[in-house]
């Protein structure tokens, strides 16, 4: 299927429509971009729930720091470390290394975070990080409203102005499986034990108590802009919206896993309620994650898109491939902790590495380039 042995991976879905988004992917690559949508959720704060940061004060950086690295690089000051992690180092190098290799244009916005990153980023006017989605109250309905008429405004623009060109979207929200795993529940989706997370062991225990709070608290909403405004985060609904704004004109990829396929769900949902069609976004659009994500065995993100296709009746599968990138052979522990099942995903970085594969960058290659950068960090 494709032309490269170490090429991505096949996660769900059918081959030939794999093999014809990723001719697409390749032709639009030229005028692509890459676009960091960075937020936040109280959620990030609850002890034992995520690892991207060692402490809750070092989560409130997260987004910052990773977006000044994707923007700025490992070798230049930038204002705010990166948080010190459990193990490894943050996957915005890889994505660092795919945007320099290839030259794409990369765009970040703030939905709503903590701390404001120090590059330059385009803003939601007036939106805010999410309360704990324990709370039933998470988002303003208004604030998600708001950031579904962005994303779908950006992905509209995006689509006319670059005709068949490759939009990437990639996320940092500390906490954000928990809230897709939320999405996915409200939407009737069984997700137990399927979503992943940045913990090496993901915390489905605790995720099901924080959910069934946040349920029980609002009412289970069955709208799905008040089920976002209940228990989700501002990430999802923009990205949502991207995808409805290009309307299946150009070729997307979710670079992410778990939270991506949540976002994918919601944007089903949405489309079906305003009376959109549906065939041609799931043509367009895939998810694109990393082997880590593929292969750990606390979630099955393949299970996950089946569930969410079957029921939400869709009338072909969700795309999804996966990266090769592999890092067992690099020098730097940090780099190896990957293998270990430390970092897995996150900023887009297996996304971008199968878009590298695309562009004819061997996994090879780009694990030494990482490797190198990792020097220079």
């Amino acid at each position: 299927m494709f032309p490269s042995p170490d090429g991505p991976l096949l996660v769900n879905g059918d081959a030939t429509v794999a093999a014809n988004w990723c001719d697409q992917a390749r032709q639009g690559m030229g005028h692509g971009a890459f676009l960091l949508v960075l937020a936040a959720t109280a959620t990030a704060a609850v002890a034992g729930i995520s690892a991207a940061g060692s402490t809750p004060e070092s989560r409130r950086f997260t987004a910052a720091a990773d977006g000044e690295l994707l923007v700025l690089g490992p070798a230049s000051p930038r204002p705010h470390a990166l948080p010190p992690l459990p193990a490894g180092v943050s996957p915005a190098l890889i994505s660092w290394v795919v945007l320099e290799q290839l030259r794409l244009t990369r765009r970040v916005v703030n939905a709503g975070v903590e701390v404001v990153p120090a590059v330059a980023h385009a803003h939601v006017p007036g939106c805010q990080p999410a309360a704990c989605l324990s709370t039933g109250r998470a988002l303003p309905l208004q604030q998600v409203q708001h950031l579904l008429q962005w994303g779908e405004n950006f992905g509209r623009v995006w689509s006319l102005q670059h005709p068949g060109a490759l939009l990437a979207v990639g996320e940092c929200v500390a906490g954000g499986t928990s809230t897709a795993a939320a999405i996915l529940q409200g939407l009737g989706v069984d997700g137990t034990g399927l979503v992943s997370g940045s913990l090496r062991q993901p915390p489905h225990r605790l995720r099901r108590q924080l959910i069934a709070q946040g349920l029980q608290r609002s009412g289970h909403p069955s709208a799905a802009l008040e089920l976002v405004a209940a228990v989700g985060d501002p990430m999802q609904p923009l990205v949502a919206g991207v995808i409805l704004g290009c309307a299946g004109v150009a070729p997307v990829l979710l670079a992410g896993g778990s939270q991506m396929a949540a976002v994918l769900a919601l944007a089903m949902v949405l489309a079906r309620a305003r009376g959109q069609a549906v065939a041609p976004l799931l043509r367009t659009t895939a998810v694109g994650t990393t082997g880590w994500v593929a292969r750990e065995p606390g979630s099955n993100l393949a299970l996950l898109l089946e569930r969410i296709q079957e029921q939400l009746q869709l009338p072909q599968a969700p795309l999804a491939l996966a990266s090769s990138l592999d890092f067992s052979s690099c020098a730097h522990p940090a780099l190896r902790d990957y293998e270990a099942g430390y970092v897995k995903e996150g900023v887009g970085a297996g996304g971008l590495a199968i878009v590298a594969n695309l562009a004819g960058l061997s996994s090879p290659r780009l694990a030494s380039l990482c490797n190198q950068a990792m020097e220079q960090l």
